[in-house]
């Protein structure tokens, strides 16, 4: 896929925003740093702060157009097939499925507004099999449907259950 000049600068803004913390995620502060002095509960007690339960993962989000090449739209019914047969099976602990509506450029130069669906995942660093499984989510998709590209996100995460 290729980018028009003002489509890598709005993705620029977006990648500085989020390395700022103001797109979400762990922030600077939340990740030990070599030269940070490590937090004893005294000084963080001191300091009046809780320190937030959980432990460090890693996030994947997908996003999944709905638009069909030859025209119509992928149904709600369509789309959960897709997900009880590829998504479930190499994600069983869980996902989480957004409805939401967005726009692209293709590689036509065409904006396209259509209906989406994102999927967010997480799992610990640990699972080393997830990368691979999350680009056969990727590839199926695409074949299944004729889709150009499924963007994906990656983060890291502090959780708690």
């Amino acid at each position: 896929m290729s980018f028009s000049p003002a489509s890598r600068r709005t993705a620029l803004a977006v990648f500085a925003a989020a390395a700022l913390g103001l797109g979400g995620g762990v922030a600077a502060s939340a990740v030990p740093s070599a030269s940070a002095a490590p937090a004893t509960p005294q000084s963080v007690e001191a300091a009046g702060l809780q320190a937030s339960p959980g432990e460090l993962w890693k996030r994947t989000e997908l996003y999944f157009g709905t638009t069909k090449p030859g025209g119509g739209e992928l149904t709600d019914a369509e789309f959960a097939a897709f997900t009880d047969k590829v998504v479930t099976p190499r994600f069983p602990d869980g996902f989480t499925e957004l409805t939401g509506r967005g726009q692209w450029r293709g590689s036509d130069g065409v904006v396209s507004r259509e209906k989406s669906k994102v999927i967010v995942v997480v799992y610990p660093f640990s699972d080393r099999d997830a990368n691979r499984e999350l680009e056969e989510i990727r590839t199926a998709y695409k074949a299944a449907f004729a889709q150009e590209s499924v963007l994906r996100t990656d983060s890291v995460e502090k959780v708690s259950f």
